[in-house]
């Protein structure tokens, strides 16, 4: 039994997010779309970390409603993907996990992923996330990072794997493992603050 389970379900979600200030809202949207299984340092940290600055952090599963993490961490409530307009977004954020090997078989879900990237929006993903990149067929020629197993999956997408905290090119924003959340969150933050650009010669659409 998770801890999910033990939870009176009338009771407050006590993980999610309090409100963020007036005086903090940067008036700009961060999707994470995540599932069960999820690892859980990897979607609370970016969770918190990007509330923390100021975003409305949404997140999205595949048919909404409540989740939970390997490790028995979650939340209650989360948004069903049919109901996600990419539009209202700024960045996409993929954990990993387990969630992403059922994610990466979920059609809307790619078509979310498509759609950042045809808009030129930055897409992070760490560990396991990277094989949504891949079902998605956006990573053609990128450096991507990921987790050591998923190496022939992101090879086989026409990507290059690397082994580094984290990669940066074009769009796509990379890593490998949840030591390397610090880092990742820093190249996620520099783009979201207009200190990188998704090109060398454009930003990316807000």
């Amino acid at each position: 039994m998770g801890i999910m389970d033990m939870i009176n379900p009338n009771q407050k979600d006590t993980h999610k997010v309090a409100p963020i200030p007036e005086r903090l809202k940067k008036n700009q949207k961060v999707l994470i779309i995540t599932g069960d299984n999820v690892e859980d340092t990897e979607f609370f940290y970016p969770y918190y970390r990007l509330t923390e600055e100021g975003y409305q952090v949404d997140v999205a599963t595949e048919n909404g409603g409540a989740f939970e993490g390997k490790h028995g961490l979650g939340l209650k409530q989360s948004r069903a993907v049919d109901e996600i307009n990419p539009a209202d977004y700024v960045l996409l954020y993929l954990p990993g996990g387990k969630a992403p090997a059922s994610l990466r078989e979920n059609e809307r879900v790619l078509e979310i992923v498509r759609a950042f990237k045809k808009a030129n929006k930055p897409i992070a993903a760490i560990c396991h996330g990277p094989q949504i990149l891949a079902a998605a067929d956006v990573i053609d020629g990128k450096r991507i990072a990921g987790w050591p197993e998923i190496q022939d999956e992101i090879e086989e997408a026409g990507a290059i794997f690397v082994d580094e905290a984290l990669v940066e090119d074009g769009q796509f924003i990379t890593a490998r493992m949840p030591g390397d959340l610090h880092r990742h969150l820093h190249g996620v933050l520099e783009y979201l603050k207009g200190n990188k650009k998704t090109k060398a010669d454009k930003p990316f659409a807000a």
